[in-house]
């Protein structure tokens, strides 16, 4: 076998041999020539330095004597030099006796001379006599051409680079010899008997040792190799042995291949019957999914139609005058059509976890105060002896990203499941923040559940025990509701609580920061509160108001109150109330349970007197004290957030079928202000908007004669309203309902029931009010 030369291993070592011997070669050679030139350098210095000692003595006698004559003949034998190429003598007058110089040497060196050692040297030796060393008496100038001392450097510099270069090739040449010999020569013996060799003879081949080479390297191979060989032919005879018992194993297989292969085709007949019957399974549990969506669908109009006839007509008749018996017999009555709708959002809402159709939306909301608003309306549903409060931290973010309703769901569930096992006590809505999210934590001092009731409260129309819906009742849906919307948002639903001693749910809520928490502008004055150290009052007045600027400071109810001069007392204990007049002549805020207000004559008599309802809201706290410790009159705006709703002159088309819900809706907006014109379907629809303006048209989707998604489609069609926002009134709750509306052009939704709060809303961010002039 031949082996290119280049590749052979000999042509590798020695090329590796010698580029590093090169390399080291040329790097002494470098040095060499380094030190050479160091050494010419300070030559060139000590011989022109020697030169100036030598001529000194006899040029300082000429320049005592001024004889020009002897300065010619000194200086002129300065030039005998090689390296002197001009000699100037002159006297202590600078008159300069004798100058002599000559051309300097060309060559082609002298740009690699001058580079090294410089173009030229100048030398000056000042001139004195031994006997009078202080006196001057002239200046011997000499002018050096370094190119002599330069072109002898450069040429030992050629000898020394050659002879290194011939150094190298000579011991290239011989490395190359001394590898081929003792490396390449006899692994090529090796690889030739390799390739000659026959690795299926019957007799495994057996490799020569070259000479000289038994114990090294090229040794061990050919032992490996050897040994290799005798594997080799073992495992041949092996496989053989293997091949021949194979082959009847083949032929066995056969047999057994044909008797499975009839079994298979009758398997293959049965399998096809067995798919034949899951599709027809499939399609029948589609056509079942499609039909049970039909289904809540349907439902849910069904129901909530009536439902908003009937909470909208108790509406209405509870703002007319009544007696207190039948106030309270409509209150109960509507409350309880409340209760009925909220079950039956609870079960649209597991229905669309179960099928997967929950859609969540990420928008900037206030926490804080869906919070506070969702503790007001739930806090008719509290015991008389308990205390609601919502405690929400001062770096609490003003507005937060996330899906504010089920937010709100979320909110309600704990809070109505704490206050409806609560008796006595306390219940806390507490809100803080963690990195990446906020914490939202639901505080009672109820009934509490066992720990073995913890793990199943959370599964769907279950509670901890058979008695516990007897005695309280409920569906055991909210907690399972709430467990998934935490899970849905990525959240995490957690409880503690022991039987007896209340519950603490918590839910992680991973809700970013969208503004941070603004601080509204300081007030001035001293706010005294009573009240027990114990109460949910005394806690969120000693984290609001420190930091509103007021100077704050509480006291228990029995503590006594001589030559306090508080410029505003706060207080929830109405035994200790009526004590405080005359003692204190400051306002007072009293701060009650829901429906829970004094009299006219009794507030009267504790006057100036204000009250407010538990929970205290932050904005609500704080136009109060702004109010009364500095005077302000409250904003339109302000008023909005007490629920003073103000009158709005809107223009409102109302499209709906249906006479019962007509009448709720237009007594609802002729009640705020609005101007109602009623249609029956969208053909009436079409033909109001020719005659007249609207500000605002409500449209309910499913009507006769025309609907309210084809006339909503023609609205917009038209091109001569297409600003004006319509709003759907749909019973329908499914999700894929609001992108029908939404694809038909129509602006908003509403879901029937509507309240008179969310229909408020709805004409403010459609039909602002617009400012005072």
């Amino acid at each position: 076998m031949d082996i290119k030369f280049t590749h052979r291993l000999s042509y590798k070592q020695a090329r590796l041999t010698v580029v590093v011997g090169f390399i080291i070669g040329t790097l002494l050679s470098i040095v060499q020539i380094g030190i050479d030139y160091a050494n010419v350098d300070l030559a060139i210095n000590r011989e022109m330095v020697s030169l100036l000692e030598i001529s000194h003595n006899p040029a300082s006698r000429i320049a005592y004597n001024i004889d020009a004559e002897l300065a010619r003949e000194l200086t002129a034998g300065l030039l005998h030099s090689e390296s002197i190429v001009g000699a100037r003598l002159s006297d202590n007058n600078n008159t300069v006796l004798a100058n002599v110089s000559r051309p300097r040497t060309e060559s082609r060196y002298r740009v690699i001379s001058d580079f090294l050692f410089g173009e030229r040297r100048t030398y000056d030796d000042a001139l004195f006599l031994s006997h009078m060393p202080t006196e001057r008496l002239g200046t011997l100038h000499l002018d050096v051409d370094t190119f002599a001392f330069g072109l002898r450097f450069l040429r030992r510099a050629e000898i020394t680079l050659f002879s290194g270069f011939l150094r190298s090739l000579l011991l290239a040449a011989i490395m190359l010899g001394l590898f081929y010999t003792m490396l390449t020569k006899p692994l090529v013996r090796v690889i030739s008997a390799l390739s000659n060799s026959n690795p299926h003879a019957a007799k495994p081949t057996k490799l020569e040792y070259p000479p000289g080479h038994e114990h090294d390297e090229i040794g061990v191979l050919v032992r490996a190799a050897n040994q290799q060989f005798v594997s080799m032919s073992t495992e041949i005879q092996q496989r053989r042995t293997a091949e021949n018992r194979l082959t009847e194993y083949l032929a066995e297989l056969e047999n057994i291949v044909s008797a499975r292969t009839t079994e298979l085709k009758a398997s293959n007949i049965r399998l096809s019957l067995s798919n034949e019957e899951l599709e027809n399974a499939r399609r029948t549990a589609l056509d079942m999914a499609q039909a049970r969506a039909a289904f809540l669908a349907n439902m849910s109009h069904e129901i909530r139609t009536p439902l908003n006839g009937l909470l909208g007509m108790i509406a209405l008749s509870l703002d007319s005058p009544l007696t207190a018996e039948q106030r309270q017999q409509l209150s109960i009555a509507h409350d309880s059509g409340k209760v009925l709708v909220e079950l039956l959002n609870d079960i649209l809402d597991l229905s669309k976890f179960d099928a997967g159709q929950l859609e969540l939306e990420r928008i900037p909301f206030d926490l804080g105060a869906l919070v506070e608003d969702t503790a007001n309306l739930l806090s008719q549903n509290a015991a008389p002896s308990v205390e609601l409060t919502c405690l929400i931290a001062p770096t609490f973010p003003s507005m937060v990203l996330g899906d504010p309703t089920r937010v709100r769901q979320i909110v309600s569930n704990l809070l109505s499941n704490a206050l409806k096992f609560t008796r006595f006590g306390r219940v806390d809505v507490r809100l803080s923040t963690y990195p990446g999210g906020v914490s939202i934590e639901v505080c009672d001092t109820g009934i509490g559940i066992a720990q073995e009731a913890q793990v199943k409260i959370f599964q769907p129309f279950t509670q901890a025990g058979a008695g516990i819906t007897r005695q309280f009742g409920g569906t055991g849906l909210g907690l399972a509701l709430t467990n998934n919307l935490c899970e849905a948002m990525q959240g995490r639903l957690s409880i503690s609580s022991e039987a007896g001693f209340g519950s603490r749910f918590s839910a992680d809520l991973p809700l970013l920061t969208h503004t941070p928490a603004i601080t509204p502008p300081p007030l001035k004055g001293n706010v005294l509160a009573i009240s027990p150290a114990s109460s949910g009052l005394a806690e969120l007045l000693e984290n609001l108001l420190p930091g509103w600027g007021l100077d704050y400071q509480r006291l228990g109810t029995d503590a006594p109150l001589e030559g306090l001069k508080p410029d505003l007392l706060i207080t929830d204990c109405l035994d200790c109330l009526f004590g405080l007049r005359p003692a204190i002549d400051a306002p007072i805020l009293l701060v009650t349970a829901y429906g829970n207000f004094l009299p006219t004559e009794q507030a009267t008599a504790l006057s100036p007197l204000q009250q407010q309802a538990r929970p205290l809201a932050r904005n609500a706290l704080y136009q109060t004290l702004r109010r009364t410790l500095l005077g302000d009159e409250p904003s339109q705006q302000q008023a909005f957030e007490r629920g003073e709703v103000p009158q709005r002159r809107a223009r409102i088309l109302l499209v709906e079928d249906n006479p019962v819900n007509q009448l709720v809706a237009k007594g609802m907006l002729s009640k705020l202000g609005c101007e109602v014109t009623v249609a029956a379907h969208g053909g009436e629809a079409l033909a109001a908007l020719e005659d007249r303006e609207y500000d605002l048209v409500l449209m309910d989707c499913n009507m006769p004669v025309m609907d309210g998604y084809e006339a909503s489609r023609r609205i917009r069609q038209s091109g001569r309203w297409p600003q004006m926002p319509i709003v759907a009134l749909t019973a329908n709750a499914m999700p894929e309902e609001r992108e029908r509306c939404r694809a038909a052009g129509m602006s908003d939704y509403l879901a029937k029931p509507f309240r008179r709060e969310e229909l408020i809303t709805l004409i403010d961010h459609w039909v602002p009010i617009p400012p005072a002039s």
